[in-house]
């Protein structure tokens, strides 16, 4: 059964035109319920983790900043939401909620989390609308527990994965995997251990090419042996942040290919949704509530 990681918490309020879309967390799950995508049974709530699984990626000093609201002003600025007990609440459960939406792929090939795909968070600071990195926190949960050694994160934002890049840098067992805009933020890029920069108003043809010539090669050179993938709905031409010429059916066929992929080849794969800013919020829910469709298609 398809699990999926769920809090009301994930809707967090937010200043009066903040361009960060919340509301998409409320109307997803209502979304795949009211259609019949999902039932309440293939939902669960995360909870507040132990300290020590996102001590394993971020630093002490800024996880004391974090729970203790006492981060630099200019820091919060970085991060983009206004800090509070309640967002730092509320990221830790997006966190918990990968890890367990984890070992649920473990069991079934596939879970996923309504949330997630924070990978602007770096070891000792947030950025872009991200304080934990909530994959690399799953990522380092299985491999302590010795449930998967060789780990591929497959970040299909269209936002360069800086943080988890960072955290991966220098350790082998984790291949970071970004195919992102080119000319778009970060501005300042990390090194992936492999990065795709894509130019401005790619299409879905380039796109999925690309994306078709790269995954099954990367997959069987690095033989890895659970995956995380980042299915970021801001590759759409209408995302008022991408700068990518997607269209919803091009975002799907994305979806599709890479969860076929992973089924086929036998290889336990988690999904963090990411971002999406398409004016619309109608756009935005479909182009998610898609990825939800595809793993209930595929795997069940």
């Amino acid at each position: 059964m398809l699990q999926i990681a769920f809090h009301p918490i994930y809707k967090h309020p937010l200043p009066e035109r903040h361009r960060f879309p919340m509301l998409k967390y409320e109307l997803l799950p209502k979304q795949l319920l009211y259609e019949g995508t999902c039932t309440e049974a293939n939902f669960f709530e995360p909870e507040i983790p132990d300290d020590s699984h996102i001590l394993r990626v971020h630093t002490e000093a800024y996880y004391h900043d974090l729970l203790n609201l006492t981060l630099e002003p200019k820091a919060i600025r970085k991060i983009g939401f206004p800090l509070s007990d309640a967002l730092v609440q509320r990221e830790v459960m997006i966190a918990d909620g990968t890890i367990k939406a984890s070992e649920f792929a473990l069991k079934y090939g596939i879970a996923m989390n309504i949330a997630g795909g924070t990978h602007h968070a770096f070891t000792n600071r947030g950025e872009g609308f991200c304080m934990l990195n909530d994959q690399a926190i799953g990522a380092r949960y299985l491999q302590e527990r010795k449930l998967a050694t060789k780990i591929l994160i497959v970040d299909l934002d269209v936002h360069q994965g800086n943080g988890t890049a960072e955290i991966f840098k220098n350790d082998s067992s984790v291949f970071t995997f970004s195919m992102h805009g080119k000319s778009n933020y970060p501005f300042k890029k990390e090194t992936s251990d492999l990065d795709i920069a894509l130019e401005t108003n790619t299409t879905d043809d380039t796109y999925l090419t690309i994306l078709k010539e790269t995954l099954p090669k990367l997959i069987a050179s690095k033989k890895p042996d659970f995956i995380y993938y980042l299915c970021g709905v801001d590759v759409m031409a209408s995302d008022k942040l991408g700068k990518l010429a997607l269209t919803i059916t091009g975002c799907k066929e994305r979806d599709r290919f890479v969860l076929q992929t992973c089924h086929d080849l036998n290889i336990p794969v988690m999904c963090s949704m990411g971002g999406g800013y398409s004016p619309d919020i109608k756009t935005i829910i479909e182009a998610h509530a898609n990825t939800f469709r595809l793993a209930q298609h595929i795997y069940f």
